[in-house]
């Protein structure tokens, strides 16, 4: 699933960052940010109406990203136990 259509508030994590062309400099910025496989991350809040932008945490930091950013975030949705 995409991290763009992930509920507010589930836990998962990263499997891939998707890039769009070749070099392309957004998911190489993902990349660095620490968009990585195995990070745990979850979206804590949604922009107004369901829009941009998207507060995502990864680890201790908070990203505000647009909803075409995290769509190209891979993540695996974590099950509660």
């Amino acid at each position: 699933m995409r991290l763009s259509d992930l509920p507010k508030g589930s836990p998962a994590v990263v499997d891939r960052v998707d890039d769009a062309h070749a070099s392309d400099p957004i998911a190489q910025r993902l990349r660095d940010l620490g968009f990585v496989e195995g990070e745990p991350v979850r979206v804590v809040a949604i922009g107004p109406l369901g829009a941009d932008p998207l507060l995502i945490q990864i680890g201790s930091t908070r990203f505000a990203l647009r909803r075409s950013e995290a769509a190209r975030v891979v993540v695996n949705a974590q099950v509660a136990a």
